[in-house]
């Protein structure tokens, strides 16, 4: 025995802690007596006084018998354990290893609640095997629910499901609303009048997606995850007519976007609807127009397409230009370029585009004449520039076709010719009569270099290019991966892929018992990372380089170590 001890005073002002399990499993199952006594005990586990079950019993003023009696409930529940009954010893359990013994059901009890379940399924020609009744009534012996708030539910899953409803789905149900702390009748009834206002929305957004089928359970926490972000039921079904054809999970994609933005109404949702529609639609006809697959508009219409059309251009002016860059093989980034350019001068208006797609159409048809003269000019941004800036000084085209005719044979035709036209600008020669007697285009300067040298230098400019056009793919890439990497759950989920890649090969070597496992989590990461990139508005393959040729990945080479065809003819 401990030399020290609390005093009366101190021991008054003690606590008797009653564990959460107790008040909610147990307790609303039990009579008030049973409480009292379970409580009592309880306290005087904590005291130093002497109280025999006899006090107790006429403390709390009932019968002994009584006592004993519900000392036996409380056993069966296993809350308490009976080390003797004369005289009475108790030894109270914690509550939470309590699994509580099976007690038998008294029929008595449910006999009426049996009747009207049993009177309800009748209607649809339902009738309940014996074990199925036995889970329902144990489930009412375990849970606080109300035997009519039960019943309730009945009744709802019956209207929802028809001959097909099950014992199993209504006590699923029941089971749902009990964690969520539905218990009473009229607890019950209100949490069924909202399912069921849901249900009208859900009917009109499954009518809008064309699904063909009644909503579920799980079809409802989709709906209610949106209503929680903020999202209004009008909103919502708007964006479902929006789609028109789709799933619950692309319909929540779109409602994330519309989140992140602080779109929740319906009329703000139906104008940013509009307008993403608009750009939308935008996005794929500049990309007809580039020659250009795209597989998600999203990125190019916040990348491209948004910033176009606030600064004023509009969408036909767009198509011109995008036209126009197309003969020069130019993609979104190329042409986002030539837009900056267009913008930092001043040309936003469609009359100032039209011009400027003129003038480049003819200063284009020039350079292809001059192609046909001196033939080794590639069609490029900067050669239309020279021509551009050959115009500005006043030549003629037969001018400049004259300075081509005289550059034939040069090693590069078009600066030989910019020399020409500088010097026949310097000196006032402006028709073909006026231009002195000079000698033709130097011959090309004698190569000196063996055959090896000169096989080196060629294999070294193809690497060149095919380094570079591999790391612009590359680049582009990590760019992408980089976006989806500020993601929280991206990043947390890609992590988990790569750190149960490397376990699965470590236990592939050392420990293949548990290979079934880790390839089991390794699943259950990747489908998460695949469901964050799906809220970003990405794909997989998005994060992977695009390379120009398919055959060699731009790399110069096929599989079977040949040279691929797609390098440019010199």
């Amino acid at each position: 025995m401990s030399f020290t001890a609390f005093s009366k005073d101190f021991s008054a002002n003690m606590f008797t802690s009653v564990e959460n399990q107790f008040i909610t499993k147990y307790l609303p199952q039990a009579d008030g007596d049973a409480v009292r006594v379970y409580l009592y005990g309880l306290y005087l586990c904590s005291c130093k006084t002497e109280t025999d079950a006899e006090a107790l019993a006429k403390l709390l003023k009932i019968p002994y018998e009584r006592l004993l009696e519900i000392y036996g409930f409380w056993e069966e529940c296993d809350l308490v354990h009976l080390l003797s009954r004369e005289p009475l010893l108790v030894e109270y359990l914690p509550v939470n290893a309590a699994v509580g013994k099976p007690k038998p059901l008294r029929p008595e009890k449910y006999g009426e609640f049996n009747r009207e379940l049993l009177r309800r399924l009748s209607k649809i020609g339902k009738d309940l095997k014996p074990y199925e009744i036995r889970r329902i009534l144990e489930f009412l012996e375990s849970e606080p629910m109300e035997q009519q708030a039960f019943l309730l539910v009945a009744e709802y899953c019956i209207k929802k499901d028809g001959e097909k409803v099950t014992a199993s789905h209504i006590l699923n149900k029941a089971k749902k609303l009990c964690e969520g702390h539905k218990f009473t009748y009229e607890q019950v009834e209100l949490d069924l009048a909202d399912y069921n206002k849901h249900e009208r929305t859900l009917t009109k957004i499954f009518n809008a997606l064309g699904i063909f089928r009644k909503p579920q359970e799980e079809d409802y926490d989709f709906l209610e995850g949106w209503l929680a972000r903020g999202m209004s039921p009008e909103a919502v079904v708007s964006c479902a007519e929006a789609l028109k054809k789709g799933t619950l999970a692309s319909l929540g994609l779109l409602l994330a976007e519309l989140d992140e933005k602080g779109i929740h109404t319906k009329t703000e949702a139906a104008e940013y609807l509009l307008r993403r529609t608009e750009r939308t639609d935008l996005v794929y006809r500049v990309a007809r127009k580039l020659g250009v697959k795209i597989q998600n508009p999203r990125a190019y219409i916040e990348n491209y397409a948004e910033k176009w059309l606030e600064r004023g251009y509009d969408a036909e002016s767009l198509l011109q230009l995008a036209g126009q860059a197309f003969k020069l093989g130019y993609g979104f980034e190329e042409l986002d370029a030539l837009l900056d350019g267009l913008y930092r001068d001043g040309v936003v208006d469609a009359a100032g585009i039209g011009e400027y797609c003129a003038a480049r159409e003819r200063q284009l048809k020039l350079l292809q004449r001059v192609q046909a003269t001196c033939g080794v000019i590639k069609k490029t941004a900067s050669a239309l520039d020279m021509v551009a800036t050959w115009q500005s000084w006043s030549f003629s085209d037969a001018m400049i076709l004259e300075a081509a005719k005289r550059s034939t044979g040069a090693a590069s035709p078009l600066p030989y010719m910019n020399k020409l036209l500088s010097e026949w600008k310097r000196t006032g020669v402006s028709v073909p009569s006026e231009i002195p007697e000079t000698p033709s285009a130097p011959a090309p300067k004698q190569d000196y270099r063996n055959e090896a040298a000169i096989a080196a230098d060629r294999r070294a400019e193809r690497e060149r290019y095919y380094a570079m056009l591999h790391q612009r793919a590359v680049d582009a890439a990590d760019a992408v991966r980089a976006r989806a990497e500020q993601d929280a759950a991206y990043k947390s989920a890609d992590s988990a892929v790569k750190k149960a890649e490397i376990q699965l090969a470590k236990a592939e070597v050392f420990s293949p018992d548990t290979v079934p496992d880790i390839r089991a989590q390794l699943q259950t990461r990747l489908a998460e990372r695949a469901e964050a990139l799906k809220r970003l508005g990405l794909a997989k393959d998005d994060l992977l380089p695009k390379f120009r040729c398919p055959k060699c990945s731009d790399t110069g080479f096929l599989p079977n170590g040949r040279a691929c065809d797609c390098y440019p003819d010199p």
